[in-house]
């Protein structure tokens, strides 16, 4: 039990050196024991916290975040089923599904991470060339603590909240906090890695978070939770910085040959240099039956493919005129998983290799874009009585998409459907919409309408699919955690 609680919550890793941050991948294990003793180890060390959740955002994350919402969904395969990742889609959840239990362990190794970073960092013997590296560093291990812990809550709700690090026998008397603990340590992290970052500004470096990303961060999070009027003043500093704007072409957002920062506030960063850089997206999205039509790589199988097929229900929430709608969904003509052609639907936000020759591909993927300070600041504003400023801020991000009307009027409810609408499709495939469904409060009437809609037209699904009750927004802790960790399970599992 020992040895498996400290892989948890005690598994230290550092990656190799290289002159590039975007390069810095292959890990060497340390021990318990290790510490660090200069700026280099450091700046490695905080390059080293990022990895677990590229790891995690490969895989597991859109499997929990985009696929149980509306957006979503999958093109049956006769060979593989709906697997581990179908049965999410259709709300059959297990606490043995390995995506869980992926998801929660790299978590926790992103986390003790970043405690080890800032356990180590106020070592005396180490010399720092400039004081704004170290405040750099604390202030990434900070913003990814909080972003590590942001995603388990809102996925499993209350979890354990470790700050340093332990051993292994004090990992054991470690049990799940209350929500609002959890999210108080989030909000105390974002407001300490923002001063941090603005003491670090000579120091920014493309791709690393930074003062806007916490501030941006700390937003959501007060929208996430209803404090509004908490919301206003960080994402109103990140609109006043002058440092971010909407590109004027949606699709360049996604453009994988033009690594965007100036809408993108934040991402998990790609690259087709190396295996541990890549991901692939496409390989996973497109139609399995395309063959290598659409990834231009036909040695490439697709029988693990099909994931994140857009529904109809998000190809219908576009407005005809909506200029988001080309890049975000396209259409294959060919044979479908039952042998009749069709045009099958898929999620076009995701590019094929440029570069390489095998399903290596290097999308980015946008955890916070200014398009969704925005918006969040429109609805913060909305929520405290103030619609009217509010709608300027959503029309910013219309008038991008092509769609120019009028929104002067909107009273406050008109206002907040029109912003969870744009939420929907400015976001589709970038992990928020069960985030959004489930703090608006609209999860269980929106997805139990939208399975009833999946089941009349698919015949492939389980019997029991979509069958929501409230305990399922919330995802089961995994079932080790339960076993071994002695950790309380969610309701209703």
């Amino acid at each position: 039990m020992k040895k498996y609680l400290a892989y948890i919550f005690l598994l230290w890793l550092l990656p190799a050196c290289s002159d590039d941050f975007l390069e810095i991948y292959p890990e060497s294990s340390l021990n318990e024991g290790t510490f660090y003793k200069s700026e280099k180890e450091i700046i490695l060390l905080a390059n080293g916290c990022y990895v677990p959740m590229r790891n995690y955002e490969k895989v597991e994350h859109w499997v929990m975040a985009e696929l149980p919402s509306d957006n979503a969904s999958f093109q049956y395969n006769t060979a593989t089923g709906e697997a581990s990742k179908g049965v999410i889609d259709q709300f059959i959840l297990a606490s043995n599904n390995v995506a869980y239990a992926n998801f929660w362990n790299a978590s926790y190794n992103g986390i003790t991470r970043c405690n080890k970073l800032l356990f180590e960092i106020d070592r005396p013997e180490i010399t720092w060339s400039k004081p704004a590296y170290k405040d750099r560093s604390a202030g990434e291990a900070l913003f990814l603590r909080a972003l590590y812990y942001f995603n388990l809550v809102r996925q499993f709700g209350g979890v354990p909240v470790v700050t340093e690090p332990i051993s292994s026998e004090e990992a054991v008397e470690i049990k799940r906090s209350p929500e609002d603990q959890v999210y108080e340590r989030i909000i105390a992290d974002l407001k300490d890695a923002a001063t941090r970052f603005a003491q670090a500004k000579e120091v920014d470096e493309v791709g690393r978070a930074n003062e806007g990303a916490a501030l941006a961060l700390l937003g959501k999070v007060y929208v996430t939770r209803h404090q509004f009027a908490e919301a206003e003043a960080p994402l109103k500093a990140v609109i006043n910085s002058g440092k971010y704007l909407l590109l004027p072409n949606y699709a360049d957002v996604f453009n994988p040959t033009n690594k965007d920062f100036k809408e993108t506030i934040f991402a998990i960063q790609f690259s087709e240099n190396s295996v541990e850089l890549a991901n692939r997206f496409i390989f996973w999205f497109a139609p399995w039956t395309s063959g290598g039509a659409i990834t231009n790589r036909p040695a490439i199988s697709l029988v693990g493919g099909g994931w994140n097929q857009p529904t109809d229900d998000l190809i219908n929430a576009f407005e005809p005129s909506d200029l988001r709608k080309d890049v975000s969904i396209k259409y294959w003509n060919g044979k479908d998983w039952d042998g009749q052609v069709r045009d099958i639907p898929y999620c076009g936000k995701y590019k094929p290799p440029v570069t390489a020759a095998d399903d290596r591909t290097g999308d980015n993927l946008p955890v916070l874009r200014y398009s969704d300070v925005l918006l969040l600041y429109a609805e913060a504003l909305n929520e405290i009585g103030r619609t009217g400023e509010a709608i300027s801020y959503v029309q910013q991000v219309r008038a991008r998409a092509g769609l120019t009307n009028d929104l002067t009027g909107l009273d406050k409810v008109s206002l907040e459907n029109l912003i969870d609408k744009e939420r929907q499709v400015e976001f589709c495939f970038e992990n928020q919409r069960w985030y959004d469904l489930k703090r608006t409060g609209k999860a269980l009437a929106v997805l139990t309408a939208h399975g009833l809609r999946e089941k009349a037209k698919k015949s492939f699904l389980y019997a029991s699919a979509y069958e929501m009750t409230p305990n399922k927004l919330l995802a089961p802790v995994p079932e080790e955690q339960i076993l071994v960790n002695q950790l309380a399970q969610n309701p209703g599992y």
